[in-house]
Formats: structure tokens, sequence, C-alpha cells
């Protein structure tokens, strides 16, 4: 595991933020703010009652490079309030009152304050996010210095970062543990229903209002050139499309990404924490937002992820050094203490023991009966209204040039022919056009790509059928082995559309290798542990076969070679190593040139245990799972 950065008073300077007030750092203390190569790096959050948590909060985002936490405060009964100005006292977090106006909801009247709060006005880089929510980084060391260096190295200013939603865990009792540490168990990161976001981005007040998901562009500067200086990218380093630069508030499957980046969300924790918050002053269990339905949406618990154990000790250090202070030691423990004391009355209470009945019963509802409802209905025509002349525009200009290409659209090309037939030569240089398909990007290049799939790239539509429906169907957590890559096209997009999956890519074709790597470079795909590229060539299509099979042990073969004739894969399956794969796939140039014999193939799968699987169109794919393991695909 990488280092993670630690702040203590011998390790970074004591300086004083931009804008801070009167109260920052009147209290000396040995561990100072983090000083960034990237200016002022700012979180902004909103809590009530949310004492037993906030050292926790403050410790982690302290530890992943944040230099400055600004948190609004509104009713607080538990010592929140206490605890963060004492913070501020101690020169590490800013405490602002959320006052709120008759008709204003908390967060909307928390950012109204803070988009004219100095800190947060003279911030480089500033996020906007919730007391439960704790972000992730894996890129690098895990600090803020390092994602941001990756998105400056890309000249992009934002980076737009998905939920990642994490359940209780089973977990019904309450403890004193850190919940980075108690819940490790969340959604599939496949599932849409938690694909929120958050948006860490530069921030200009004069252009820029403060927003719960991402920042809203000033109307007077939608007009100008300022659109096409703003350049974000996803969680895994990839450039967002055009449209999320004006509206949207969650990741769709064309820009959704973890790899770099992702914002863990705790929005219910254990059984007991959640009685605690329902129940606030509320015995009789009064209908609100917190009710079973809710539980269900949140108490994701499909998939284990226990990257946040990076921070374990960083986190640990920063924790103990802030009780070393004996005025935020004993607010701290009076804020538990008074949890657990209000958690001991409910637990007398008939109320408590309904919920945690009516929670059980609520975590047995599988996830693919979540019904997710969104804040109120989409309604196109509001925001048809809503858009301006500038997104209007845009969108014609991308209207138009789609009318350009001929009226009648290409037909769907399947894998076989996407490629010229003998060996590719990349000899000369060509300055080809750059178009997004789908997770990756392809370059308009006729050495390549077949003439009648020329159009099918520049609409966004290369492989589209194996492009849509193949990242659904791997395992989970499947180790996928892809012989007869091309140039990587679906591998890149599986990998980044499944971060759960680990891929090994061969390919003989020398100019194919090159192209791969080009491909792989203008979509942001990185060759790393779980993207690898096999150096051994398939003299032998049988032996080599086996071979590779042999030392990657996949779950899931991806067979595209046109060496792998059914006589050579009736050779390789009568000679699997154990355990053999439980999904097998045809596709790209091996059907293209067995197609004649690919019942053949089925039959002789069949023979060794596999059934057809996946209802792919059988002229782009043959899918086959193990009779005694389907291959159950993820939610």
């Amino acid at each position: 595991m990488s280092k993670t950065a630690t702040f203590t008073a011998a390790e970074v300077a004591d300086d004083r933020p931009r804008g801070a007030g009167a109260l920052w750092g009147t209290v000396p203390f040995g561990l100072k703010r983090h000083v960034s190569p990237h200016g002022q790096v700012t979180a902004v959050s909103m809590m009530k009652d949310e004492g037993p948590f906030v050292i926790e909060w403050v410790a982690h985002h302290l530890a992943i490079g944040f230099t400055d936490l600004v948190v609004y405060t509104n009713d607080c009964s538990d010592g929140t309030d206490d605890m963060l100005i004492r913070l501020e006292e101690l020169g590490l977090c800013h405490h602002r009152r959320n006052v709120i106006p008759e008709g204003i909801r908390p967060q909307p009247s928390a950012l109204n304050y803070a988009q004219d709060e100095p800190v947060v006005g003279q911030s480089d880089w500033v996020m906007v996010f919730d007391a439960d929510e704790f972000l992730s980084i894996k890129y690098g060391n895990g600090t803020l210095d390092d994602l941001i260096s990756a998105a400056v190295a890309q000249n992009a200013n934002g980076i737009v970062v998905t939920w990642r939603i994490f359940g209780s865990g089973g977990v019904v009792d309450w403890n004193r543990a850190p919940v980075t540490e108690q819940y490790l168990l969340a959604a599939p990161q496949t599932w849409n229903k938690g694909w929120g976001v958050k948006t860490l981005f530069k921030f200009d007040p004069d252009f820029w209002k403060l927003g719960i998901h991402r920042p809203k562009m000033k109307t007077r500067h939608i007009k100008t050139e300022f659109p096409d200086q703003v350049k974000w990218l996803n969680g895994s380093g990839r450039e967002m499309e055009d449209y999320f630069k004006f509206r949207g508030w969650r990741s769709i499957t064309r820009t959704v990404g973890y790899d770099w980046v992702q914002l863990n969300h705790y929005a219910v924790k254990s059984v007991d924490s959640y009685a605690i918050r329902k129940m606030r002053g509320n015995v009789n269990n009064k209908a609100d937002k917190y009710n079973s339905d809710y539980w269900s949406l949140q108490d994701r618990n499909e998939v284990r992820d226990d990257t946040m154990l990076r921070y374990t000790q960083a986190r640990n250090r920063i924790i103990d050094q802030l009780l070393e202070d004996p005025v935020l030691h004993r607010l701290h423990h009076a804020a538990v203490a008074r949890a657990e004391n209000r958690l001991a009355e409910l637990k007398q209470t008939e109320a408590y023991h309904k919920l945690v009945a009516d929670l059980a019963a609520a975590s047995a509802v599988p996830i693919s009966q979540i019904v997710a409802k969104p804040p109120q209905a989409r309604d196109k025509e509001k925001i048809a209204a809503l858009m301006s002349d500038v997104e209007k525009q845009r969108g014609a200009k991308a209207k138009a040039e789609r009318k350009a290409a001929p009226k009648e659209p290409p037909a769907e090309a399947v894998p076989m022919g996407s490629y010229n037939p003998g060996p590719i030569r990349l000899d000369s240089d060509l300055q080809a056009e750059v178009y997004p398909n789908h997770s990756m990007k392809l370059p308009l290049d006729p050495r390549v790509f077949a003439d009648h799939v020329l159009p099918l790239i520049q609409v966004g539509k290369f492989e589209r059928g194996l492009a849509r429906k193949m990242p659904s169907v791997l395992q989970k957590q499947a180790r996928a082995l892809e012989i007869g890559s091309a140039v990587g096209f679906l591998a890149g997009h599986c990998a980044n559309i499944r971060t759960d999956i680990h891929v090994m890519l061969h390919e003989d074709d020398p100019g194919l290798r090159q192209m791969m790597q080009v491909v792989c470079a203008l979509s942001h795909r990185a060759f790393n542990d779980r993207f690898v590229l096999a150096d051994r060539p398939l003299a032998d299509p049988v032996s080599d076969t086996l071979a590779l099979i042999a030392a990657s042990q996949p779950t899931s073969l991806m067979l595209a070679d046109t060496r792998l004739s059914p006589e050579v894969l009736s050779q390789v399956f009568a000679a699997l190593p154990a355990p053999p794969p439980a999904q097998v796939f045809l596709y790209g140039r091996l059907i293209e040139t067995w197609f004649s014999h690919i019942d053949e193939v089925s039959d002789l799968l069949q023979a060794h245990g596999y059934k057809p699987d996946y209802s792919f169109d059988p002229a782009i794919c043959r899918g086959f799972s193990l009779s005694e393991d389907p291959g159950t695909p993820p939610d």
C-alpha cells in the first residue's frame, strides 16, 4: 500500500489561510494545516448533531490533504458546533453559523453563505459534501496533492466524483470504532441508483455559484468563451461530456468512473446509529425521510471495498493528536456519551424495537427490487425551457452533425470485419480525428478500421452491441483473459465500467498492438496490475493458449483470435487446467473467420459442460457458462 501523507508541525508550514476569521489559530497547537502545491484546497460541509463523528471526519479529510475545512451548523444540541469552534481556535477548521431564512432548506442556505465566505471565495479548489461522505482517493499516494496534479496534467480544472453507497454490513449495535473501518460492504460499482456525484473544481465566485452536487455556471458567462475553458474529468480521469458543464447531478453509464477516486457515502451506518438519527426527539417514530424504503436504498452490502483502510494509520495519528487537546477531548467524549445515553432511552421504547424489525425486513430486499425515485419527476419541457441558448446551440450543432451523416444510418457493424484484413501497418504518420465511443476514444484511422465501420466510429457506435452488454455479464470480480484483443477497445471499455475486474489482453499483430497503445493513451486507460498486456506470442495456438490460461487462471475467457479454429479449441478444452473458466465468449475476428463452423464450437463447449447463455446477438457474440456455475452477472 502506498504511503499516505500525514501532517505535523514539523512537516508543514504554519501558514494562515486566506480569508480566515479572527478566531482562527488563537490557541497554539502542534498539529498544523496542510500546505498544498495547488494552493488553498477547501471542503465545504454542513452538520447538525454529528458530535460522535466530527473528529473522524475532520481527521480523515486533513489526512488526504484538504488545506481547509469550512463547516456550517444549525440548531445543534450535542456539542457539534462547540467542537468545530474549538477546531477553529486550534487552526484546523473554520466554523460558521447557518442561520436559515424562512422557506429555505439547510443545505441551500449554507451554500448561499459559503458563496460569500472569504475562506471559500479565496480558495483555489473547492468541494461541497456532507458529514456522512468521505473522499477516498485511489490514485497515486491517496492524497489530493497527487489527484489534483493528475487532473492538472490533463489541463483539467475539475473532477466529478461519484458516490459509492456503503451499507450497515449487518451491524446492529452501536460501536465507537471509526465509521470508515466499521462499514466495508458497499453497492456494486455498476449499480446506477447510487451514482450521485459531488464535484472538486477550481473555484472563482465571479464565474460559479456553489451547488450541492456541482456548481452552476453564472448566466453572464454562459455565452462567452468561458464554457470552452471548463474541462472536468470523471472519477477515472476521463473527460466528462459537454452537457455536464451546464446541468446534471449524477453519473451515467458513459461518464461513471471509480479508478481514481470515489465518494464513500455512509448514509445509514448501524441500526443503532440510524435509530438515533431517525428518532431524534421522536420516540413515536413519526414518519419522515428515514423510513424503511430509504434504508433499503442505502443499506447496500453486495461488494467488499476496503480501500479506506489505506488511511488508517494517518487518520488515527491525527485523531490522537486532536484528542490531546483537553477541550476537544472533553467535548468529543461528551457527545459520544450523550448519543449512548439517548440510545439507552430509545431501547426502552416499543418504537425502537419496531424500527429494528422494520429495518431487518428492509435489509432483505434484493438490490434488483430497489426503486429509487428522483426528488421530482423529470420534466423534459421544463428542462428545455431552463437550458441556456449556448446549450441549445451546442445541441443543435451536434444534431446538425448527425444529420450531415448518411440519411440512412449505417447498420450497426458486428465485430467481424471491424478491422482491415492482413497485417496492419502504421509506418507513416497520420493525423486522424478522434471520436468518443462508449467509455473509450478511437482515431478515425483507415489504415486500421474497415471502411464500413468508420461512420460508426464517428457517431460513437463502434462495436455497440458488445460494448453495451459485455460489462454487465462479466462475473463479479472476474479475471478475464482476452485472446485477440485487436486495439483493446472492448477490454478497455469493460475495465473502465467494471473496476472490480482484472483483464489480461493478448494480441500478436504488431500494428494492432501499436494502435492499442494509441487507443489506451487517448482513452486514459492505463496498463496496470488489473489491465495487463501479455507478451507471450501465440506461436503454437494450442500449447500457448493453454499456457496463457494456466498463467492467468481466468474466470472469463474472451476469444477473438482467428487462429482459434474449431480444431484448436477442441484440443484446448480437452486439456483445460483446473479450475476451468466459468464463462466463455466467442466474438470478433474469430466469429468472422469461423462463422460457418460456430455450431461445431457450440457443440464442443456443451460437451465440456458449458451451456449457451447471456442472449447476445448470435451474429456478434456467442456466450457460454458452466452448467454447474451459471456465471451470475453482477446486480
